[in-house]
């Protein structure tokens, strides 16, 4: 049997358009959502929430049609399967997946990192569920979808979705002074303080420990341009926690 004559005798033509559509529709609304988070600078931002949408979307289709080749065009059951409930079995890969997410987001401080990755793992698992429940045509555009759209979201600034994040410390010698200069020099590099740490130590220096969001990296000729500004800074480090491309 040719694989189009398959795929007709399951969905018409429009059927599957009205399925593309309520995909997109998904997506659409988790990067409105993510948009929101982003502007907040929250670390799940556009392309977390529109792979959570848009994954979640994908199960649902698969729950409500992905079965319908147990029943006959009759109306009656197929042999064999009276009383099944296959859906279950789609259930429990949804849950059990959460287990492999959840190893692929590490939190360090204030900052996390694999949440785009754990939503691309719970899409791919919905993939997966609609291949083996013969939704072709729905698991190879959802495929390519979310190829599409994480490379674009990659190549194109989407608020704070592209931010890079550094751990940087600073140990000076007065730290009252050394507030408002790195107030303005955060000011200056558009970064944002997420989390910090002050420590005054017992020889009167004091130690800064700040995470910091910003669209480039910091590089080593802004940070010793500063520091040449800067005759109270004792040492300095700074190290990358994450970048865009994750």
């Amino acid at each position: 049997m040719v694989l189009s004559q398959y795929v007709d005798t399951q969905f018409s033509a429009m059927q599957q358009l009205d399925f593309m559509f309520r995909l997109l529709m998904a997506a659409g609304c988790g990067a409105v959502i993510g948009i929101e988070r982003s502007k907040r600078f929250k670390e799940a931002g556009v392309r977390t929430h529109l792979v959570v949408c848009f994954a979640a979307a994908l199960i649902m289709i698969i729950s409500k049609y992905g079965f319908v080749d147990l029943t006959l065009p009759d109306g009656s059951d197929f042999p064999g399967t009276r009383g099944a409930d296959s859906a279950r079995l789609a259930a429990q890969v949804v849950s059990g997946i959460s287990f492999l997410c959840s190893a692929v987001i590490i939190k360090n401080g204030g900052s996390v990192k694999g949440l785009t990755t754990a939503a691309g793992l719970w899409l791919t698992a919905g993939i997966g569920l609609a291949m083996g429940a013969g939704l072709f045509v729905v698991g190879i555009v959802s495929t390519l979808m979310m190829v599409g759209m994480q490379l674009l979201l990659h190549r194109f600034t989407v608020f704070g979705d592209t931010y890079t994040g550094n751990r940087m410390q600073f140990t000076v010698k007065n730290g009252y002074d050394f507030n408002t200069a790195l107030e303005e020099q955060m000011k200056a590099w558009e970064a944002q303080v997420s989390d910090s740490k002050i420590t005054r130590r017992k020889d009167g220096t004091t130690e800064y420990d700040l995470t910091i969001r910003r669209k480039k990296a910091l590089t080593y000729a802004e940070i010793k341009e500063f520091m040449s500004e800067r005759e109270d800074i004792l040492s300095v480090s700074n190290s990358p926690l994450y970048t865009k491309y994750e």
